[in-house]
């Protein structure tokens, strides 16, 4: 379970999250909201991106502020643009990166790499260069690069925002069949159809939170 509690944030003056209290544990999660209302802060708030100014967000009862590392490892983030989460020139090495970090055997590493690449559709592109992929192709190899990982939640922020309309059904789908929880943040509610609950910020409070048609409906009401 993820738990955020009397969760304030500022940057700078701006104060960006006010008095959040959410738990989480179901398998799937949106959070929507308008530019500006907090979502992304939030979520970089679930992994310790990001550290509350008042406040603790615990994972499985770990504080973020106390122990952020042991958080990372729970809890995987893909970012909106995935040019700010590859770092290696080859797609095998960009994949291999964080087990490297981890220490494990080189055959662990071989056998995780290899699974995560064929199953998210990346094994024919395994030599090639990173830079020569397209928008579809680097955020699906920003996903596999956190899910090789094997973390028990997935965070991602905006993933489809900077794809068109074939590369975001295609990373939908790869979501999907995600094992682990997903909080996902997206601005396209088409996206949310069948998740288990929609989280709703503006101007950095939560101002609904319940099932995807409930949560929508209030977020429609207060954009008019």
């Amino acid at each position: 379970m993820i738990e955020v509690s009397s969760v304030h944030h500022r940057f700078g003056v701006h104060h960006v999250l006010r008095d959040v209290d959410l738990s989480i544990s179901e398998r799937r999660v949106g959070v929507i909201g308008a530019n500006g209302s907090g979502k992304s802060t939030f979520a970089r708030l679930l992994n310790g991106l990001l550290i509350p100014d008042e406040g603790t967000v615990r994972v499985d009862g770990i504080d973020t502020r106390e122990d952020v590392k042991a958080v990372r490892r729970r809890v995987g983030f893909v970012f909106q643009n995935p040019d700010n989460q590859i770092v290696f020139p080859v797609v095998e090495e960009d994949v291999a990166f964080g087990l490297k970090n981890l220490k494990l055997p080189k055959e662990e590493i071989a056998r995780r790499v290899d699974a995560v690449l064929e199953r998210y559709r990346l094994a024919h592109l395994r030599d090639h260069a990173t830079h020569l992929l397209s928008g579809g192709e680097k955020q699906m190899l920003a996903i596999s690069a956190v899910l090789v990982m094997e973390p028990r939640y997935i965070v991602l922020d905006e993933p489809m925002t900077l794809l068109d309309l074939r590369n975001k059904r295609l990373v939908t789908g790869i979501i999907g069949e995600i094992e682990q929880p997903v909080v996902l943040v997206t601005h396209d509610l088409d996206h949310l159809r069948g998740f288990d609950r929609v989280i709703v910020f503006d101007e950095g409070r939560v101002i609904a939170d319940g099932p995807p048609e409930t949560a929508i409906r209030e977020y429609r009401q207060a954009m008019a």
